[in-house]
């Protein structure tokens, strides 16, 4: 049956309306280029083989997916154009409702999809671990990563130096990241390098990337963690071999040292602490901020005491000895979990 062909408008108005649109659009378009001149595509400029590894990830995954969006959208246009009320040649069939062939195209394309995408995710994610240690003929260098209210603290318990806002590693080498937060939740997260993982309070994250080119990458927190989080950032310069052992020279020297009266002022929330470089002048401070909530169990998470949290919060004592250091006996401590201490 063939649709009667309806009269159309006047063409002069329709033209107009068409400029029209286009003008706004191109308007649009010219307002809102100049928002996105500061956006890069870190994730798409990889340095080291866990980001190369998660770029194609995340182009594969783009590809199958555009196999069913990129059809659906050309066939909706084409549809809306071809059955449209003035087209007398398209077939009209009111009492149309089912198609065998359609039904199998539609539901086997998408199940294919989502069988390749399990099977990808599920090699992925084990390939990808970021506790999985990186296979090199270089063995892999420790770092520390605490999470500060709102700065970043980066300790090289084996080299005996830290530094604030400012992580220096050495090119082509593997790197052995832990991570925990002194209180606030946030993410640790160096684009450029790879996978990013949170840093929670009361728990030891691990991460491990690697970089295959030296250059200065932007470090940030993928975590919201309140009124300081613009200042979450640091640069991750990847030095080679010999500049990093240089760098590793001036921290030594440096005449700033981090002892327990210096780590106790760094605890405190503050706003654009500056880049600085530490001589390591006390136990491990990443081993005091774990020890801080209570033991670790069998699996590596911390068991909070709640009640010695609860202590803290309503008893500062800021001449005591740095709280959380290890061995801090907290077992005389009593009263009810709060119910923030609870959520962590």
């Amino acid at each position: 049956m063939l649709i009667p062909r309806r009269k159309s408008g006047p063409g002069p108005i329709r033209a107009t309306a068409t400029t029209r649109l286009r003008r706004v659009t191109q308007g649009t378009a010219a307002l809102l280029l100049p928002l996105l001149s500061g956006c890069s595509l870190e994730l798409m400029n990889p340095k080291g083989a866990i980001g190369e590894h998660e770029k194609s990830l995340i182009l594969l995954a783009l590809a199958l997916m555009l196999m069913v969006v990129v059809p659906v959208i050309v066939l909706t246009l084409y549809f809306a154009w071809h059955y449209r009320e003035t087209n007398e040649k398209a077939t009209y069939a009111p009492k149309w409702s089912h198609s065998t062939a359609i039904e199998i195209v539609v539901w086997s394309i998408p199940c294919l999809i989502v069988t390749v995408l399990a099977v990808l995710i599920w090699r992925s994610t084990h390939d990808l671990d970021p506790y999985k240690p990186i296979a090199h003929d270089k063995p892999a260098l420790n770092v520390e990563v605490v999470a500060l209210n709102w700065k970043w603290l980066f300790i090289y318990p084996d080299q005996g130096v830290a530094s604030v806002n400012q992580l220096v590693l050495p090119v082509d080498q593997p790197v052995a990241f832990k991570i925990t937060a002194e209180s606030i939740m946030n993410s640790f997260f160096i684009p450029q390098l790879g996978s990013q993982i949170y840093a929670m309070a009361g728990m030891q994250t691990q991460l491990h990337l690697i970089s295959d080119t030296p250059g200065d990458y932007a470090g940030m927190s993928a975590s919201y963690s309140g009124a300081g989080f613009s200042d979450m950032h640091f640069r991750a310069l990847v030095k080679p071999q010999a500049e990093f052992e240089q760098w590793l020279a001036s921290a030594k020297a440096s005449p700033y040292k981090l002892d327990a009266q210096t780590f106790t002022a760094l605890e405190q929330p503050s706003t654009g602490a500056p880049v600085r470089a530490y001589q390591l002048a006390m136990d491990d401070p990443f081993d005091a901020v774990l020890s801080k909530y209570g033991p670790m169990d069998a699996h590596g998470v911390q068991q909070i005491d709640h009640a010695s949290v609860q202590f803290r919060q309503q008893k500062p004592n800021p001449s005591s000895p740095m709280p959380g250091m290890r061995g801090h006996d907290m077992s005389a401590m009593s009263g009810p979990a709060t119910p923030a201490t609870q959520e962590n």
